[in-house]
């Protein structure tokens, strides 16, 4: 009853509360990162795959620049970085706007992570089942390590979501979030701006 009919109410009345109650840092943030990203915009938008694999479009603040190197190609992440972007990602305020997404009902406040569409064919049926339930702004894979795990271990934490949505799990995800976001803790892999690229379950 609660993954069905209630999360999406208590989904849909959260992110219009945080988006009134934040509009505030809304306007701040963007007017920062506007200058910061060297013209490259405030806001980053792209295809994700939510509820049973549908794509729709993430909105989330930009962090980088969109700096190319003499081949006309993007710089890696690490070198697009602002000091202003790293501060924005580093205390996940780049996730802020996803309160639209959830809003808009593509998005829940706590579910798996949505990632690239073209993972979706390199899932095992295992891990496809991850789009079993709308994906989140955080989730249990996002309180146990976020991008400084495995990506085997990242969709067998989203897997265990699926089969434990309760009202119960979603409150110790908000909590132990909070927690993460306080401490900063697994905002990239070693090696890595972010996290390394999924290239097929195992």
């Amino acid at each position: 009853m609660y993954q069905h009919f209630f999360k999406r109410i208590f989904d849909f009345c959260i992110a219009l509360i945080a988006i009134v109650c934040l509009s505030p840092l809304f306007i701040i943030v963007t007017a920062w990162l506007y200058f910061a990203n060297k013209g490259a915009g405030a806001f980053f938008l792209q295809q994700r795959p939510g509820l049973h694999g549908k794509v729709f479009k993430v909105i989330k603040f930009k962090t980088m620049t969109d700096e190319k190197d003499a081949e006309g190609n993007l710089l890696p992440d690490e070198k697009r970085f602002t000091p202003v972007g790293r501060l924005v990602r580093s205390t996940s305020i780049d996730e802020l706007p996803q309160f639209f997404n959830v809003l808009r009902g593509d998005m829940s406040l706590i579910g798996p992570r949505p990632l690239l569409v073209q993972y979706l064919p390199l899932y095992s049926p295992e891990q496809a089942r991850r789009h079993d339930v709308r994906p989140g702004i955080s989730g249990w894979a996002q309180c146990h390590g976020r991008n400084a795990i495995s990506w085997t271990q990242k969709f067998e934490y989203d897997v265990w979501y699926v089969d434990h949505c309760t009202l119960l799990t979603d409150l110790k995800i908000v909590a132990l979030t909070i927690k993460s976001v306080l401490k900063r803790e697994g905002i990239s892999e070693e090696g890595y701006a972010t996290m390394e690229t999924f290239n097929g379950h195992n």
